[in-house]
């Protein structure tokens, strides 16, 4: 279905339905016609891929996507949309809708059954207020996938692909950054939603790494490690990790000059290799 992004097809679609915008869900829907074919062509839809899409509003970049990969698995938690997407994506035979929350989706499961001999890619529009935990969700979980092509709160952009040793940098910064090389692709008015939100966004794309390539003893305990040093932002790396991870102050400092590091440092001064240095060498509770 053509001009999903006209205000007026999509308000009849909408009457025709019964729906309505849904706060709690952080419903945005795309009505910029640029913004979704520069997504999936940016996003690696293309010939000899899968496409896992997170979030379909009325299926603008579904559509984008199947016209470009050759499969599309959506992914879209509002039961209410089922429907509409059933319409607006009819003339496509290679796409996959199910009514689920990504959270409880097992991902590895669906790539097999869904993408066999497919490389595959993620592509989202996501609410703002669960960006981070479904992309730490998508890295963490290691899933076979190529990339993470995402549109985001524009601050939020900025922290996911934040360079190590700079201010912008915080805990999801380094964790996005041992998983995968991140990038900022472009930004995108909040004049292109309907309803427009409060802020603007960006599409930024996380490309995975195929290996790490750092060796980490315990990733759970770096990770706990890195997230404790950010857990009080002002602080120094000192005071910050022996309060988040119960230690006393003297035995993190020794910890931080075995290192090579200054008390004093800030965990926004760091990189990844000090953060895996600090992990390897302290003991926690």
């Amino acid at each position: 279905m053509e001009n999903l992004t006209n205000i007026g097809v999509i308000k009849e679609l909408f009457e025709r339905h019964g729906f309505s915008f849904s706060k709690t869900l952080g419903q945005n829907f795309l009505v910029n016609p640029a913004v979704c074919p520069k997504i999936a062509e940016l996003g690696n839809a293309r010939k000899g891929f899968g496409v896992i899409e997170i979030g379909t509003g009325v299926g603008v970049l579904t559509h984008e996507l199947a016209k470009r990969a050759d499969k599309v698995t959506a992914i879209e938690i509002d039961e209410r949309l089922i429907p509409i997407l059933r319409e607006t994506l009819a003339e496509h035979n290679n796409v996959r809708i199910i009514n689920e929350d990504v959270m409880n989706v097992d991902l590895n499961a669906l790539i097999k059954e869904d993408f066999g001999g497919l490389e595959v890619a993620v592509c989202a529009n996501l609410p703002y207020y669960i960006t981070s935990p479904i992309i730490m969700m998508l890295l963490e979980s290691r899933l076979p996938i190529t990339s993470v092509t995402v549109m985001v709160q524009k601050e939020a952009a900025q922290r996911l692909c934040a360079e190590l040793g700079t201010r912008e940098v915080g805990a999801v910064s380094v964790c996005v950054r041992y998983f995968s090389e991140p990038e900022i692709l472009f930004n995108v008015s909040r004049g292109s939603f309907m309803p427009p939100p409060n802020v603007d966004s960006c599409v930024i794309r996380l490309n995975v790494r195929k290996e790490i390539p750092w060796e980490v003893t315990d990733e759970k305990k770096f990770f706990k490690v890195v997230r404790g040093a950010f857990s009080q932002r002002r602080k120094t790396m000192a005071n910050s990790l022996s309060s988040a991870l119960s230690l006393d102050k003297s035995y993190v400092t020794s910890v931080l000059e075995e290192c090579g590091l200054s008390p004093s440092v800030r965990p926004e001064q760091l990189k990844m290799e000090d953060f895996i240095a600090v992990s390897e060498r302290i003991v926690l509770i």
